[in-house]
């Protein structure tokens, strides 16, 4: 993960969660109260976030001291410790809402991108997010998808060019809008055009675009429309496809599947933050 882009993101959400101070933590406990805090996972999954811990400790305290206990990526289970923080009592409770809220939904979404990769099971076919992302979160939760065993599509508007139905209903066809652009992006650009019916998929093939996405299609109808497309063009399955039906895909050809719901129905993976003690540690 880019620590320089993820530093002032996190200090965005220390500002949004403490403001002027944390009234609670900083009126109980003084400058020189130090303990320990354990994060735990309370659920089995993949853990994600290990940056976040590490460097949302150093932004508030830099003489927290961290210890990580699994990597990103590494699947955990119910009762796993992942990381302990040990410093003054205030700023280790004064970071643990944000450093919370942000692994969970990160392990959360490392998750459930490996069970999507493990229900699709497929050595040709990869499975990938999309744009519909939480915003401000977009570097974190694709990250998380790549941490999962997942591929992340675009980032943004800005690196890749996808003709969709809108567009190509303003532009008047799939030829003119390729056209269009090609006159005006040059050859490092690539073209991706979505595709409802086999007269737009033959039209953005003759139109020489370097990925066509079938949109709400069946196995079926993926797997037809596949045969018609040359090795030379990416393909990709999106739309009304579920972990109920993802299964039915492997065998259709495509090279990915874009997934929106990775990012924007996934549950939070249960972790919990618990202050260590005098009489635990002795334990």
């Amino acid at each position: 993960m880019n620590t320089v882009k993820l530093r002032p993101l996190l200090e965005q959400f220390f500002i949004e969660d403490i403001g002027d101070g944390d009234l609670t933590s900083d009126t109980l406990f003084g400058s020189h109260s130090t303990g320990e805090v354990q994060f735990t996972s309370k659920g089995n999954g993949v853990f994600c976030g290990q940056s976040i811990v590490l460097e949302g400790y150093q932004i508030i305290d830099p003489s927290i001291e961290v210890t990580i206990h699994c990597k990103d990526g590494e699947r955990i289970h119910e009762g796993q410790t992942l990381a302990t923080a040990r410093g003054n009592m205030a700023a280790l409770l004064k970071g643990e809402r944000v450093i919370l809220n942000l692994i969970q939904r990160m392990s959360g979404i490392a998750t459930l991108t490996t069970l999507a990769v493990d229900t699709l099971n497929s050595p040709h076919t990869r499975i990938c997010d999309t744009r519909k992302t939480t915003p401000g979160l977009r570097m974190l939760e694709k990250y998380a998808v790549r941490t999962g065993g997942g591929f992340n599509h675009r980032n943004g508007l800005y690196d890749a060019v996808m003709i969709k139905d809108n567009h190509i209903a303003f532009a008047g066809s799939i030829t003119a809008a390729v056209k269009q652009i090609r006159q005006q992006l040059g050859h490092m650009i690539k073209i991706e055009v979505e595709a409802e019916t086999e007269d737009q998929v033959r039209e953005a093939i003759k139109a020489q675009v370097d990925c066509i996405m079938l949109d709400n299609q069946t196995p079926d109808s993926v797997r037809e429309l596949q045969r018609l497309i040359p090795s030379t063009i990416t393909t990709e399955a999106s739309g009304g496809i579920t972990l109920d039906n993802l299964a039915n895909y492997r065998s259709t050809g495509v090279n990915y599947i874009s997934l929106g719901f990775l990012t924007h129905s996934v549950s939070s993976l249960d972790i919990s933050v618990n202050a260590i003690t005098h009489k635990e540690a002795l334990a």
